[in-house]
């Protein structure tokens, strides 16, 4: 079920009349809040209904259901994830998992590396999870779709990626699959699944991915896609691409590429009937946006563009 009319394409008007400082406020001043506020003015939504009603957002080692949506005595385990990760309710109930529409799927895939904690060794982890409970948080209130609010990482070789057909991965200049996670993601991907692909940035960290993605898909190409695609027009209409800094680049307002990464791309991969099996955002920086979205010192029409392409991308996914 789609949002109703008056969400539609309203959240590129936010903040017009308003200081961003007065939104900040609006928002309730946290970043639960601010994720809230977007979403709430986008679609005339009372704050206070979100806030008694949404789930808790203040840890980041939250729950994560087991592959298969039923109770377990221990959570599947992902590669790089904090650990300890407790149980949902349910499952320490002995109860079954509820089952969702849709489910925000973050790719755990081999390889990569950074980050100073030590549970962020792989790049796969980047933004998590607070980038994907902010996004969901708006994303659910614009679409009206039953979401599970909370992150849902899995392994390629998951033998249940398959129930979920939105699959996100992101940093995959450092990504290095196994031939297991490669064989894998091609299944998945012939069968229907839908890959989105952000934040890598240059010549460098594009050739990795394309290598990766040979393994993957060797017999088709990585093309364009057209702003006359479809999955620029499911939801909001994107007239334009428009280049999405990390955080630190978006407050300070310096620049908004990272290495060569001068100019945005969107670019994809189709199968021979035409569906997009994978959408590329190169040179950009989406998952950023979403994490920072309730930030007053991040610009608002980066984490608009974000969200919006975000959207879109989960109705493509959910109607190909």
């Amino acid at each position: 079920m789609l949002a109703p009319a008056k969400a539609r394409g309203q959240l590129s008007n936010l903040g017009c009349d308003v200081s961003r400082e007065r939104r900040w406020q609006k928002m309730g001043g946290g970043w639960r809040g601010g994720a809230i506020g977007i979403a709430l003015a986008a679609g005339g939504i009372s704050a206070a209904a979100v806030l008694s009603d949404g789930p808790s957002l203040g840890s980041a080692t939250a729950a994560v259901p087991t592959p298969t949506g039923l109770a377990s005595d221990t959570p599947a385990p992902i590669p790089g994830a904090p650990p300890g990760l407790p149980l949902p309710e349910e499952a320490q109930q002995g109860r079954p998992l509820p089952m969702h529409e849709f489910y925000f799927t973050r790719a755990a895939y081999s390889g990569g590396g950074g980050g100073f904690r030590r549970w962020r060794r792989q790049s796969w982890a980047t933004d998590y999870p607070k980038s994907d409970r902010q996004f969901l948080i708006v994303a659910e209130r614009l679409t009206g779709l039953d979401m599970f609010m909370e992150e849902h990482p899995r392994t390629l070789t998951d033998e249940h990626l398959n129930r979920f057909p939105f699959l996100y991965a992101l940093e995959v200049g450092g990504m290095s699959m196994t031939p297991e996670e490669a064989t894998a993601l091609r299944d998945y991907l012939l069968r229907g699944g839908f890959l989105v692909v952000d934040d890598f940035w240059g010549t460098y960290e594009w050739e990795i991915f394309e290598y990766e993605m040979q393994k993957v898909l060797p017999e088709y190409p990585i093309v364009d896609v057209p702003l006359e695609h479809e999955i620029f027009h499911t939801f909001y209409d994107i007239d334009e691409i428009i280049q999405v800094p990390n955080v630190n680049n978006g407050r300070s307002g310096w620049r908004t590429h990272e290495r060569d990464g001068y100019e945005p791309f969107v670019k994809g991969i189709f199968d021979e009937e035409g569906r997009l099996m994978v959408i590329i955002n190169w040179n950009t920086d989406l998952g950023d946006a979403w994490e920072w979205a309730e930030d007053p010192y991040y610009p608002l029409r980066y984490s608009t563009y974000a969200i919006q392409m975000g959207v879109n991308f989960i109705i493509y996914a959910m109607s190909h």
